[in-house]
């Protein structure tokens, strides 16, 4: 009976699924949810905050910083916020001095958003804060054979969310 278990998720694990999730995929899903949910939590406490920045602050400037220049309506779009709500954070990280907005080359009416110089080193440097807070966090709780499978595991992850 044994065997015909670990067959049957090969088969799954092979990409032969034919059936929907089994109550063994709903436990690691959920495992997985809270675990990764836990670990941005932590990632965010352990990172400088001078500016007191909001969570939807942060990301914009994290998506600017992917992208380069982006449209307000295009990014509270991606944030699942209203303009209206986009707008106040685009007044206050201008404010700060994080954003320039210049005219949309297609449409003078548009404003695109991108970096300053000042924005870009917050960005960097929240994600080195993160990296670093991380890498030593690694180093003193997770052992070398641990790390490996961290790796492997971190190859399952990528395949998850690639298309």
């Amino acid at each position: 009976m044994e065997n015909e278990s670990f067959a049957g998720e090969g088969a799954r694990n092979a990409g032969n699924i034919t059936d929907g999730p089994d109550a063994r995929d709903i436990e690691v899903a959920g495992s997985l949810r809270t675990v990764l949910h836990r670990l941005i939590k932590l990632l965010r406490r352990e990172t400088r905050n001078e500016a007191q920045l909001s969570l939807t602050e942060r990301a914009t400037l994290g998506l600017i910083y992917q992208h380069g220049k982006l449209l307000p309506s295009d990014i509270a779009r991606m944030e699942k916020v209203t303009t209206q709500s986009m707008s106040q954070v685009v007044n206050h990280l201008f404010e700060l001095n994080y954003i320039h907005r210049s005219p949309s080359a297609d449409d003078k009416r548009k404003v695109l958003l991108s970096l300053t110089p000042a924005g870009r080193a917050d960005v960097e440097q929240r994600r080195l804060d993160k990296q670093e807070w991380l890498a030593r966090a690694l180093h003193e709780k997770v052992s070398p054979e641990e790390r490996e499978l961290l790796m492997e595991a971190i190859m399952v992850l990528t395949k998850l969310i690639d298309e």
